[in-house]
Parts: structure tokens; sequence; C-alpha cells
């Protein structure tokens, strides 16, 4: 059975599953320097060797001194000062206190800090004006993180919320997955590339533009082949040149043109799982395999290509990756202000304008046109408005599903 021979569509959610449950994690694991770690994801659990902090120390500006001291006195004399960095050198006695910055060591003999605005000084005789209980405003040590903790867990994706704790635990290098490598190019005789003069009946190739900057969003490497022509021999030796790579993906060519040839030469050299799903845009998606390579082919109009990866390239390059806690794109309900045209019979991930209104309800607008072509309409909108396959119009002051932008998208 051909590629395009397959009856009926496939429901987006019956896809993504195929996908997912076909696709494996890439076992190749390098060590990276911490700097150069951002996006890449984790091999290992990693463990604190040290505790954070590793000594206990003051929260705020202020004065160390014993607590039960305050029991007897308000006043104690001040013997000394603690700076971050530069602690105090010695114990401190009963009936004295410390100078102490915040960050600055806990010294000897004391257990906890009194914040400056709560004194009166009078030269080295200190008077508190509160009794504070014990421990307070005092960070203890491995307060943050303890010894032996699993900080960041293997399968995490790092972002510029994990580098700093790596860095405070003076973590130098991290064992990582490598990369996906992945391959792309569009297809078609009337695509030019930016900058080239435009003749009749030929446009310009947008979707590898957005196709590369999802990708690498997405944490991978890429393998731009370019525009290659409608032409078998030309586009044989390109899937040749992409078994280098870990995935495929082609834009354009998997409809049924007469010169759409990608989906012969998969039908002569690959295996498709599946072609034709019940998704707009988005109908013409195929997945499958050519030799050891994934290879998933994307419709070839601009907002079908960004809506497909997006929805279902995203979750697969996920799981390649080894980002075992990927999390899919936030989905929340919303009040419609304005009409969502739709027939039944296809899942639809329209465009759409989401804010909070003046009582405080998620309200979601189109961004109007929603062809397949409009490419305008993911420029104004911040989230897809995700129509069910048996859904018809929408009309004002109905409740939709809203799927919110993740990072990848800005």
């Amino acid at each position: 059975m051909g590629c395009c021979d397959a009856p009926g569509l496939m429901p987006v959610e019956t896809a993504l599953n195929k996908i997912l449950d076909q696709v494996k994690p890439l076992d190749t694991v390098t060590t990276v320097a911490l700097a150069d770690t951002m996006g890449k994801v984790l091999a290992e659990d990693i463990l604190s060797p040290i505790n954070v902090p590793p000594f206990a120390n003051s929260a705020m500006d202020g004065y160390a001194l014993r607590s039960a001291d305050l029991e007897q006195t308000d006043t104690l004399e001040m013997v000394g000062k603690s700076f971050a960095g530069i602690p105090f050198d010695g114990i401190c006695q009963s009936g004295q206190c410390i100078r102490i910055m915040t960050g600055a060591e806990l010294p000897a003999g004391t257990d906890t800090v009194i914040m400056q605005e709560e004194t009166e000084v009078d030269g080295n005789s200190i008077r508190f004006t509160v009794k504070a209980p014990c421990g307070d405003n005092v960070r203890p040590v491995g307060d943050d993180v303890a010894q032996g903790d699993v900080v960041v867990a293997k399968g995490n994706r790092i972002t510029a919320r994990e580098m700093p704790l790596l860095a405070s635990l003076g973590i130098a290098t991290l064992p990582v997955f490598v990369r996906p490598m992945v391959a792309f190019f569009s297809t078609g005789d009337e695509l030019r590339s930016v900058g080239e003069p435009l003749e009749a009946g030929q446009i310009y190739d947008s979707n590898r533009y957005g196709i590369r900057a999802l990708l690498e969003k997405f944490g991978c490497d890429v393998m731009d082949l370019g525009v290659i022509p409608d032409c078998p021999d030309k586009l044989r030796e390109a899937f040749q040149t992409a078994t280098q790579a870990d995935v495929l993906i082609t834009s354009g060519g998997v409809s049924v043109g007469e010169a759409d040839y990608t989906k012969d030469i998969l039908d002569e050299q690959g295996q498709i799982g599946f072609w034709k799903i019940a998704m707009k845009p988005g109908k013409p998606f195929a997945f499958g395999t050519i030799n050891n390579t994934w290879f998933c082919g994307l419709p070839g109009n601009p907002v079908s290509a960004m809506v497909t990866l997006y929805q279902l390239v995203q979750p697969m390059l996920a799981k390649l990756s080894g980002h075992s806690h990927y999390q899919p794109p936030k989905r929340l309900k919303a009040k419609a202000t304005s009409v969502f045209k739709k027939r039944p019979g296809r899942a639809d991930y329209q465009r759409g304008i989401y804010q909070i209104n003046e009582d405080g309800q998620l309200e979601v607008a189109t961004t109007g046109n929603q062809g397949s072509g409009a490419f305008s309409s993911m420029h104004h909108a911040n989230c897809f408005v995700v129509l069910e396959q048996e859904r018809g119009r929408v009309m004002p002051g109905e409740d939709v599903t809203i799927e919110l932008f993740n990072h990848t998208m800005y």
C-alpha cells in the first residue's frame, strides 16, 4: 500500500501516540562544560557534592548573639564584626554580640541574628528593642541544598533556572545526551530563497526559516539542505544526504499533486507509518522512516507546516532527546469573543489572541484569516484555539480550549 492509500483520517491524538510509541531516546552521552549546557538534557541525576549554604549565615544586616542572653538583659557589648567572606575570628561570649552582614558566617557562640532596625547603638553598647527566638534570621547549613540531594534529575533540560543552582554547587561539567541532528528541506519548483528575484509563479520559501527557528528552540542541531526542486533524482540525492541525521523533516511534496514526488520516493526507499490526519491545518502530514532516520513530512502551506511541527514533531523530538520531563503546552478554558468558523470532521488549531478581561475572566478572539497560507495569523497570535474534531462553528460566549504558546514560540 502506498503512503497515500491509507483509508480515512487518523485522529491527532492517535497519530501522536503512534509517533511516541515508536520513537526511543538517543543514548549517546557526552560531557560538556556547565556554560555550554543550556538547552541540553541531563543523562544522569546530579547529586550535590556540598551543603548549600556550607555554613550557617545571616539572612539580615544586624547583630549575631546568644538568644538566651536577652532573657537577662536587653543590652550587649559589640566585640567584633563578621562580613561575607571575612568571618569573625573568635568565639562570642555571653553578654557579647557581633556586628554581622547579610550572607556572613554566623560566629561561633551565637545562634540568632537581630536586624539592625531593631537596635539602639551607643558606641559598642547595643540595646535590643525586641527579643528574638533562637535561630531567627539564620540560614542553617544545607538550608537550600543538602549534600547528596538530587538537585536536578536525569531527563531534565537545562535552563536558566538550573544553571545558577549547579554553579552554586561548584559543578564544572555535566553528562548530557547528544542533541538530535535534524535535517530538513523544502520542495517545490516554485520556491526561491530570500534575496533572489521572483519570476512569474514563484514565491519565497518561508518554511525553512520557521522550521529552523523551532528546531533550535526544541534543542536540536540542524542540517539545512535548502530548497529541492520537483525532480526525482534531486530528491533522492537529498534523501540520501539526510540519512546522516537522526530525523528528516520535509515541507511540501506529500500532497496529491502530479509533481509531488516526495511520497513516491518514500514508497520506494522508506516505510510510512501513516499519512493524512484529522487535523486542520495540517492534514497531509506523513510519519515513518528512511533507513535508520525518522521521517516527518510536513505540508507545504506555511501555517500547516508550523502547526504540525509544533503539535506533533515537538513532543517527538523531546522524547528522542531524552527529555523525560517534557510538559506539553498548557491548555485552559476561555470564553470566545468572536466567531470561530469550523466544520465537523477535523481537530482545528486556529490562531487566537487571549487576554484577561476586567472581570478577571480569560477570553479569546480570532486573529482573523485562518487560511493555511496566511502566516500573519501566527504573528498576531499568542495561543492556539483547539476546537474538537466533531465540533462545528463557535459563537461568541461559548467556552473553548486554548493552548498557550510555550517558550519555543518566543
